[in-house]
């Protein structure tokens, strides 16, 4: 990518936020210009504190941004890029799309109940696992589709957490480099325009 600013991580946690076995925080250790959300009801989530906390980083990365949520920031994603124009977005990995719309949702999120599944305005790879607990993999995959995001299945890895297994989970590193190639295409096409 030939851009003069380097490209700024952005963890976008879900519920609860991710803690020092999660793969998230593996990579914010590993990635350089990376920096985490941080709303103020990690527990309770509010939709408009999560979608504020991520425009908050967003306008802060003084430089290209991509993107890397989990669980409920991928969904916080979508909202946020239906609220809010930039071109600071090139890519984003979202990762265990839950199914925010099921009916035995837990209280503490229903304020993301009725999410706007717009396709995103940059490229978006979504990793979906098989037997995810918080989502029916044909429902991620119609999120997955609804966001104009390739979808990528990794097998049998429950909701993609700490609890998986993972490590520093290699395999989404290499999705991520490949969104940023393909970001910086697009993102280098969209300039010279």
């Amino acid at each position: 990518m030939h851009t003069s600013n380097p490209i700024h991580h952005i963890i976008v946690p879900g519920y609860g936020n991710s803690g020092a076995a999660h793969w998230q925080s593996h990579w914010q250790q590993r990635l350089p210009n990376s920096r985490r959300t941080r709303p103020t009801s990690w527990d309770f989530p509010e939709h408009d504190d999560w979608v504020a906390a991520l425009d908050r980083e967003i306008t802060a990365a003084a430089g290209p941004v991509i993107l890397i949520a989990h669980s409920l920031g991928t969904i916080t994603v979508a909202e946020w890029a239906a609220e809010h124009a930039s071109d600071r977005v090139i890519g984003a990995l979202l990762v265990a799309i839950p199914d925010v719309q099921r009916p035995d949702l837990p209280d503490a999120i229903q304020g993301f109940s009725n999410p706007q599944l717009a396709p995103l305005p940059f490229p978006a790879i979504a990793v979906l696992s098989r037997n995810d607990p918080y989502s029916a993999l044909q429902r991620g995959r119609l999120f997955a589709e609804r966001l104009g995001a390739r979808v990528e299945l990794l097998g049998d890895y429950g909701h993609i957490n700490h609890e998986s297994g993972l490590g520093e989970w290699e395999a989404g590193l290499k999705w991520l480099d490949e969104l940023i190639t393909t970001a910086g295409h697009t993102h280098s096409r969209s300039m010279q325009h």
